[in-house]
C-alpha cells in the first residue's frame, strides 16, 4: 500500500515543504508497508531460553555424565544424535577442562514438530563440577551455559541451562514473527526429554556402581 500525496492531503496538518513529503515530491520510491514487513520478517530474532532440571544425584555424579570428554549427550538425550565426528584441536593440557575446550561436537536435535536442527557445541569455559559455557553454531548461532547447584543437602542437583541464540535458517527467520511461541514450546519439550533421559542415565550409573 502506497501513501498518495496530492490535494486531498492539504488541510490535514502536513506543511507542503515538510520533509515527510520529499520522497514523493522529488520522485523517490516510497517505502511501502510490504517492504517494512519483509525487513521485519528477515531480521534474526534473539531467543533467550532457559530451563531448569532437578536431578537425583550429586553435582559430581551429574558432571561425570554431562561433561565427559567425548560429549556423549546422544547416549542419554532422546532425539539427539551426532551429526558428524568430534572435532578436537590440540589441548593445552590433559585435564578434562582443557580437553573439553579443545573439542567441538556437531549434534542433531529432532523437534517434536518434525524439523531437525544441527548445532555445533564448543565449550569455551569449564569449571568442574559447576559450570560449562559454550558457543553454539550451525542452525542456531549464539552462546549457552550449564550451571550445577547442589540441592537437598548435596544429594541432589539443580541444573540450569541457558541458550541465547539466533536462528540462521531462512525458513525459521521467516516464520519466527508468527511462530516464535511454537518454536519456544518445541524447545521446552526437547529440554524436558533431555531431563528425563539424564535422570534415567543417572539411575543406570547408580545401579552399576552398586552392583
Amino acid at each position: 500500500m502506497q501513501v498518495l500525496v496530492g490535494p486531498a492531503t492539504r488541510g490535514i496538518g502536513l506543511p507542503q515543504d515538510s520533509n515527510l513529503l520529499q520522497p514523493f515530491t522529488q520522485g523517490a520510491q516510497p517505502r511501502t508497508l510490504h517492504s517494512n514487513a519483509k525487513m521485519a520478517f528477515m531480521t534474526p530474532r534473539l531467543f533467550d531460553l532457559s530451563s531448569t532440571w532437578h536431578l537425583p544425584a550429586t553435582p559430581e555424579q551429574v558432571w561425570e555424565v554431562i561433561a565427559d570428554i567425548d560429549m556423549s549427550w546422544p547416549n542419554w538425550w532422546p532425539r539427539c544424535s551426532f551429526a558428524g565426528p568430534l572435532v578436537r584441536t590440540k589441548a593445552v593440557s590433559n585435564s578434562q577442562e582443557d580437553i573439553l575446550k579443545a573439542t567441538t561436537a556437531h549434534l542433531n536435535f529432532k523437534a517434536s514438530l518434525g524439523y531437525a536442527l544441527t548445532i555445533s557445541i564448543h565449550p569455551t569455559d569449564v569449571v568442574a563440577p559447576q559450570e560449562i559455557d559454550f558457543d553454539a553454531g550451525g542452525h542456531l548461532n549464539g552462546t549457552g551455559r550449564v550451571v550445577l547447584t547442589p540441592e537437598k543437602q548435596g544429594v541432589a542437583t539443580r541444573m540450569d541451562i541457558e541458550w541465547r541464540v539466533h536462528p540462521t535458517q531462512r525458513w525459521m527467520n521467516l516464520l519466527t514473527p508468527i511462530a516464535a511461541p511454537v518454536f519456544t514450546a518445541a524447545h521446552a519439550l526437547m529440554m524436558k526429554q533431555g531431563e528425563k533421559g539424564l535422570v534415567k542415565a543417572l539411575a543406570n550409573e547408580a545401579r552399576t556402581a552398586a552392583s
